[in-house]
């Protein structure tokens, strides 16, 4: 039975399809990023992807695959003999998981022999087993930063250099690179995503006849594997030859001047920072040659490597999806090219694709996807001016129903959730992790973890004389061992909390409240948090968006946000505990923060503001970190929101207090009274 779905019966993924098979040919562009929505065989034609590349020859019983071609290959089980053995393999496909450590990426110390034995002996990880073959990271964007940046150092320079717990080692890391993520769920940051050769959207198909396809080849599957993977077996065999003849003639593949002045003027004109689209681009050219035969790169080469090489690089604001207008591609590369010249032993003819998905695979006119169909474009939506939706009909009348939009975000002040934790790595709130600086040591429970060597040796020395020492050297035990604690900053769960009733409802204040929760938003893209967005007017409140890590939706939503009617206070902080105990069970690691935007006021249903006062009591009480903004303007105020955060227990802060330059000012103005 075979192990994975067959790459070649993929229906509807002819740009990922076509990504992965040029980083294939040449890995140098630098791996591939996926971005989609869940359910779209992102993970499924990653893990087939190996299954169609030519096998490759090892030197046999080296930890590094190394090629027995090269006259010195960098392995540390080298130097071979001339005449070494020689085993022929599959690519492999090496998995990352997103909890692993570093030193589980890129190997240490053997601490079992170290410390049995004495011998310093180095433990290869995961980047010497994806040697020449395929990494494949799934959600990288939950992956931590520095370790994303280690893959993509490696996969850059071809090599991995390993210098810790007194380890020096140098061995050759040189694999396709590719990662997959759900935009829903958090995005990377732009200097990663940078780092990513290509880029792909991906989508379910809209066509029903493709839908239908798609469920009629997954149910074949999954009923008699076996037969449909023989149903499949001439096109995954094309696919390798395919493969294998581009491998051997894009060495062949000339870039000419034409090609490169071509490139050049894409990359300018979608002012790409940098020269690293130029670079990949013109890789991604002459692979796209190669996969159709040609040895020399021609228009359409460059414009297939341009949407892939470029969505992504685009200067754009930290809501908006990638994207590329490729009306304005076809207008820069023009029709004036002449026409390339075939190449002459025809092994890569274009036309030896048996099946449907292979064959559209070196289609290089398939659009990469319409990101401005994205919810995560939000810059359009936000500029907007304010509309009027509709009315609303609440008790005492119809009140108008307004949506107004938020203005240019500022940077805010900086709100963290107090004592230290011990979630996710971020940049919020203080918190024990993996990285930042070394407080303490605790014994090895199974974890990796870098050593804390004083520690080490502070643990075994008291037992030196128990255990028979001779000589001058430690006799150390496994129980000896320490690893450093650390202290960093986690990233938080920030749920608002956004009062929309009519008393919010005039354009000022709502465009004021908009504008700094953008800002909020913005602080907690760069700190790599988590938002929830709970709305509340008129007789409820709506979890507009459950927790998620994707901060361009909630911009969105926040965009959409309308105001008018009733405020009903209480069901809002009801609804707030009960998404806070839903996520303590999902997430227990992660700490929240919840930011509370209203007056205070509550006029829904009786007694509204004592059993808004009542459930506050309550929810405060449970200890969770807390924020009130207050948005009461004018000179006559009733100081609800600040009573609000007294049985919160929360921290009360005024809107225009919100800003870090208005706190500063603040601050100036005190300290000027005082001198004075």
């Amino acid at each position: 039975m075979p192990q994975h779905y067959p790459f070649s019966a993929v229906v509807g993924s002819d740009d990922m399809a076509l990504a992965l098979t040029l980083s294939t040919i040449s890995p140098a562009i630098g791996g591939v990023l996926v971005r989609g929505e869940k359910g779209t065989a992102k993970s499924t034609m990653v893990r087939a992807l190996a299954s169609v590349l030519p096998p490759i020859d090892v030197v046999a019983g080296d930890r590094f695959s190394s090629d027995p071609r090269e006259a010195d290959p960098l392995s540390p089980d080298g130097p071979f003999p001339p005449d070494v053995d020689v085993e022929t393999r599959p690519v492999r496909l090496v998995e990352l998981p997103v909890g692993a450590t570093e030193d589980r990426v890129l190997g240490s110390l053997h601490l079992e022999k170290a410390l049995s034995e004495g011998v310093t002996e180095y433990e290869p990880g995961l980047l010497a087993r994806a040697h020449r073959g395929i990494l494949y990271v799934d959600e990288v964007n939950l992956l931590h930063d520095h370790l994303v940046d280690l893959l993509l150092d490696a996969a850059a320079m071809g090599r991995s250099t390993v210098e810790r717990d007194g380890v020096s080692v140098e061995h050759a890391a040189r694999f396709v690179l590719v990662g997959t993520m759900n935009p829903e769920e958090g995005e990377l940051r732009p200097q990663l995503l940078d780092r990513f050769g290509l880029t792909v959207e991906v989508a379910a198909p809209r066509d029903p006849a493709t839908r239908v396809e798609v469920v009629r080849r997954r149910i074949a599957y999954e009923t008699d594997p076996a037969a449909f993977a023989a149903r499949f077996a001439d096109d995954e065999a094309d696919l390798t030859a395919r493969i294998q003849a581009a491998q051997e003639l894009i060495t062949k593949v000339d870039l000419s001047d034409w090609a490169m002045l071509k490139i050049a003027e894409v990359c300018a004109a979608f002012e790409v920072d940098g020269m690293r689209a130029d670079i990949v681009t013109a890789r991604a050219a002459a692979a796209h040659a190669a996969w159709n035969g040609r040895v020399e790169v021609g228009r359409e080469d460059v414009r297939a490597a341009a949407r892939l090489a470029l969505p992504h690089r685009r200067r754009r604001n930290p809501f908006d999806a990638p994207g590329i207008d490729e009306d304005l591609l076809d207008q820069i590369l023009g029709d004036d090219e002449p026409e390339p010249p075939q190449a002459d032993d025809g092994a890569g003819d274009s036309s030896a694709s048996g099946s449907d998905s292979s064959a559209s695979v070196g289609d290089s006119s398939a659009s990469v996807g319409d990101s401005s169909a994205s919810v995560g474009d939000s810059s359009a939506s936000v500029g907007d001016s304010s509309a009027s939706v509709g009315d609303s009909s609440a008790a005492g009348g119809t009140e108008e129903v307004t949506v107004t939009a938020a203005q240019q975000p500022y940077r805010p002040r900086l709100f963290t959730v107090g004592g230290t934790g011990a979630g996710e790595s971020g940049r919020r709130s203080r918190a024990i992790t993996e990285t930042g600086r070394r407080i303490g040591a605790a014994p090895r429970s199974g974890g990796g973890g870098s050593i804390h060597l004083t520690e080490t040796i502070r643990a075994a020395a008291p037992h030196q004389v128990s255990r028979g020492r001779t000589g001058t050297g430690l006799d150390f035990r496994p129980g000896d061992l320490r690893l450093a604690i650390k202290e960093g900053h986690e990233s938080n769960l920030i749920l608002f909390c956004v009062d929309a009733s009519g008393s919010m409802a005039a354009r000022r204040r709502m465009e004021q409240v908009k504008t700094a929760i953008l800002s909020l938003l913005m602080d907690a893209y760069q700190r790599r948090d988590k938002v929830g967005l709970i709305t509340f007017r008129q007789d409820g409140a709506e979890l507009a968006l459950p927790p998620t890590g994707s901060i361009d939706i909630a911009a969105a939503r926040l965009a959409e946000l309308p105001a008018g009617g009733r405020t009903p206070l209480a069901e809002a902080l009801s609804r707030t505990a009960d998404v806070l105990r839903l996520e303590r069970v999902r997430d227990p690691r992660r700490r929240p923060l919840l930011v509370v935007i209203t007056d205070g006021r509550a006029t829904y249903g009786p007694d509204a503001l004592a059993r808004a006062h009542q459930v506050a009591r309550h929810l405060g009480a449970t200890g969770v970190a807390s924020l009130v903004i207050d948005c009461e303007t004018g000179k006559f105020r009733m100081g609800l929101a600040r009573t609000l955060a007294e049985h919160l227990l929360a921290e009360y802060v005024p809107l225009g207090e919100v800003s870090a330059a208005a706190l500063t000012d603040v601050v100036r103005s005190g300290l000027s009274e005082g001198a004075a």
